[in-house]
């Protein structure tokens, strides 16, 4: 089905290219198409593989820059072979999501919204909300993505009342359950007091919620309720009810009138301008708006129902069949409609129909969708032009040839050189990138309670930061900075500037303070800062780096602080050394709950005797 990789694109060989088109066949199936190296630059499905895979050398011009340089790189073709049509869309759905190709990523992750994520693969599962869809293991499901991300907090919260779940990722305590045990919030998880059985049963009516099932699982609950009440188990009922309630206070004020409001149905649609298109999906079950998913895509020379058609495969290939509605409501046709309705069909196991709405209710909805996907990307589009303002402005500022595509912010942080440590922060393209921050202790031994020296800290950790590029290309580095902004004044950005000229960077890196003061803007061997408003968009960037780099600093300061305090209380302690603290502090987790420990709990502790574990609860009961 393959031949020997070449190293030449079949574009250069046009031989080549003709004997291999006349191998594939003009069956239904996926084709796979791979670079020289053997990596699959794309994945997709045909009704006729021979005349689909043709389509993309006879040099069309409907094909977008984006197909076009893909097909500059294509230096084999393989197939797989289907019986039918729908059995290739499954198919593709699964080696996409399987080997993920460059070229068939439509649709952005770019973080802005937020998934639930329950890790079915643990033995007792955990539930969370990420903005990072890890498919690390196959049995953990992600519901989402959802737009409010304040309704789903508040949504997580009442489940967190109302159903007894695992709170923490670890126990607090070895031998004991935790407070949570206590009021009814944790069945017990850390304590196996409750059997992973009965915790999955739990948290399978959690997931119904977040499955658009939550009219099924009030049914389910009801009847739970009365037949609990039935055989006099008050209690039990007791709690159902409160579990009912909470899930009618859940759903109030999100009907959505329709007709037929038993039928359980998807809403699509989307808005689009430019290369940038925004996608809402409403989920409607029982006439009812349980969720609200939002996605993004580059709509760059790609009609509309295609936009549509994968955002739909994509969505379903992840979820349940039991998610699947009845019915799905659609903006635009898509260009395998049948096909797709076949497939969904066949994986929920009832008839999924497809329609495009022209009047009556369903239009009426579809056009509610199509607004919130228009004020959504009209949004998005305020907040990336100003960001592409900001840094403009900030490039026009400083002289700088191109707009800053990486900037990183610093500060120092501590109490009279008490617990002092720094921040990094980087901005890419105007926007925080969380994944990337940094935090450093100060190691200068100079720098000890009551003596500071924020010029010798930012020094310090400049010169750590950056002492990897002393010897490399920095040319070749995806992480080098294009601007670095100092928390302060002219004291300490030329602390840096020392550091930098000693590893001879400084020609290779822009460099600027910014004072709290005044809001000036400082560059290198300059005595007075750069004449600014400190309201004009490039200086507002920079304020943003300099309060961001300033919040994380106080953040990691004050858990430095935290546990040097709780490290100075026992260090008051006599024979009790840096070693055992540690120990105590892992098992208990909080120092007041070792001043609450009994004596025969104290020795539990690895490495705490009879004597210590004495000296330790005299020390707390004197």
């Amino acid at each position: 089905m393959s031949e020997t990789m070449t190293a030449s694109p079949l574009t250069h060989d046009r031989d080549r290219l003709e004997s291999r088109l006349k191998e594939i066949p003009t069956d239904a199936g996926v084709y796979f198409m791979r670079d020289r190296t053997g990596d699959i630059l794309y994945i997709g499905k045909a009704k006729k593989l021979r005349t689909r895979v043709r389509s993309y050398f006879r040099g069309s011009p409907s094909h977008n820059s984006r197909i076009a340089l893909m097909v500059k790189q294509v230096a084999e073709i393989e197939f797989i072979v289907t019986d039918t049509e729908s059995e290739a869309l499954a198919l593709e759905a699964n080696l996409i999501k399987q080997h993920q190709p460059h070229f068939n990523i439509l649709l952005k992750d770019d973080k802005k919204y937020p998934y639930v994520c329950i890790t079915w693969s643990e033995e007792y599962p955990r539930l969370f909300i990420t903005r990072k869809r890890r498919l690390g293991n196959a049995k953990d499901r992600y519901y989402g993505p959802y737009v409010d991300s304040r309704l789903l907090r508040q949504t997580l919260q009442l489940i967190q009342r109302v159903f007894p779940l695992r709170q923490r990722p670890k126990p607090l305590f070895k031998d004991r359950p935790c407070l949570n045990y206590d009021i009814g919030r944790c069945p017990g998880v850390c304590q196996t007091l409750i059997t992973p059985e009965d915790y999955h049963q739990t948290l399978q009516k959690v997931a119904m919620i977040f499955q658009g099932r939550s009219q099924e699982l009030t049914t389910k609950l009801q009847q739970q309720m009365e037949k609990a009440a039935e055989d006099l188990r008050f209690e039990q009922a007791a709690l159902l009810r409160d579990q009912l309630v909470a899930l009618n206070s859940l759903n109030a004020d999100q009907k959505v009138a329709l007709a037929d409001d038993t039928i359980s149905r998807d809403a699509i649609a989307l808005a689009s301008e430019g290369n940038h298109c925004a996608i809402q999906l409403f989920q409607i079950r029982a006439g009812r708006l349980v969720g609200r998913l939002g996605f993004f895509a580059d709509s760059q020379s790609v009609e509309p129902g295609a936009i549509l058609q994968r955002v739909l495969e994509e969505h379903y290939s992840q979820v349940e069949s039991v998610e699947i509605p009845n019915e799905i409501l659609l903006q635009h046709h898509l260009p395998n409609e049948e096909i797709l309705a076949e497939w969904l069909t066949e994986r929920r196991g009832k008839r999924v129909s497809l329609m495009t709405p022209q009047k009556q209710s369903k239009a009426e909805l579809i056009e509610m969708v199509e607004r919130n996907a228009r004020y959504e990307l009209e949004r998005t589009q305020r907040l990336a032009e100003r960001d592409l303002q900001s840094l403009e402005d900030l490039a026009e500022i400083l002289n700088l040839p191109e707009i800053p595509k990486r900037i990183e912010g610093y500060d120092i942080s501590h109490i009279q050189g008490s617990n002092a440590v720094a921040s990094q922060v980087v901005f890419i393209n105007g926007v925080p990138a969380k994944q990337h921050y940094r935090h450093y202790k100060i190691q200068n031994t100079e720098v000890t309670i009551g003596h500071s020296d924020d010029f010798a800290s930012l020094a310090e950790v400049i010169g750590r930061r950056f002492r990897d590029y002393a010897q490399a290309k920095v040319a070749e580095s995806p992480d080098f900075p294009d601007l670095v902004m100092i928390d302060g004044g002219k004291g300490q950005l030329s602390s840096v500037v020392a550091v930098l000229e000693k590893m001879n960077l400084l020609d290779q890196l822009t460099v600027v303070s910014l004072a709290k003061q005044r809001e000036e803007i400082f560059l290198p061997r300059e005595t007075k800062p750069l004449a600014t408003d400190r309201e004009q968009p490039g200086v507002q960037l920079l304020r943003r780096v300099r309060d961001e780099a300033h919040r994380f600093a106080i953040t990691f300061h004050r858990q430095q602080r935290l546990n040097h305090s709780r490290r100075s209380r026992l260090e008051e302690i006599p024979g009790l050394g840096f070693q055992r603290q540690k120990q105590l502090l892992a098992h208990f987790r909080s120092l007041d709950y070792i001043r609450e420990a009994t004596l025969e709990q104290l020795k539990q502790v690895e490495g705490i005797g009879d004597r210590l574990a004495k000296e330790i609860y005299q020390y707390f009961h004197p």
